[in-house]
């Protein structure tokens, strides 16, 4: 054998050093209302971790998604198969010891929950100790309702601004869970140089 595991440690043979053991990969929620650019500021998180990137949105049924178009909110029993969807693509990548980067509105600490989930050790209310972490992004009422207006009008997206309230008025953020919560309005670089920084000690893509 080359090495082996001392304490927790792997030892290089005949070198007397210790390494510490490969961190366990880390999952990035990136949350906060539809238009706050969430999936820009992951896309981007992700491409520089290297990382798998997943977009909420596409695991949306059809019939959410038509259901949004046409301004009618979603019920918790639409959601629930959907963060379920979330939940097992990052249990996944965490079983494989890999980071994931993810876009999902997030709004509530019980939808939070589920996709906490996705780390298998996790038992709730150990805030800390999880595996997946969250990044709140969040802006004025007014620049929310607007870049969902811009973005509706340009045909990128189903969310119409009529529900930019409904999606507010759910956003819920506990102390306790330990969420980041950044200015939107700030370039989105800036955000992910931000959010690598914060957690390069968990990132199993930023470990020496």
């Amino acid at each position: 054998m080359d090495g082996e595991t001392v304490g927790g440690r792997s030892a290089m043979a005949g070198s007397g050093l210790l390494r510490p053991d490969p961190a366990p990969g880390l999952a990035i929620v990136v949350m906060g209302v539809s238009g706050c650019g969430k999936s820009t500021v992951a896309a981007m998180l992700a491409d520089a971790l290297g990382c798998g990137f997943v977009e909420a949105d596409d695991h949306h049924s059809h019939a959410n998604k038509e259901k949004m178009s046409r301004g009618v909110p979603l019920t918790d029993e639409d959601r629930l198969p959907w963060l379920e969807s979330l939940r097992d693509a990052i249990r996944i990548r965490l079983g494989h010891g890999e980071d994931v980067v993810v876009s999902c509105s997030a709004l509530r600490l019980k939808y939070r929950e589920v996709l906490r989930q996705g780390d298998g050790a996790y038992k709730p209310g150990s805030y800390a100790a999880c595996r997946v972490k969250f990044v709140c992004l969040e802006a004025s009422t007014e620049v929310i309702a607007e870049r969902v207006r811009r973005r509706a009008a340009e045909g990128g997206h189903f969310m119409p601004a009529s529900l930019v309230r409904s999606q507010l008025d759910l956003l819920e953020i506990n102390a306790a869970e330990g969420i980041t919560v950044v200015d939107a309005t700030l370039p989105a670089h800036a955000i992910v140089e931000a959010t690598i920084a914060q957690f390069r000690d968990e990132l199993a893509s930023t470990a020496c």
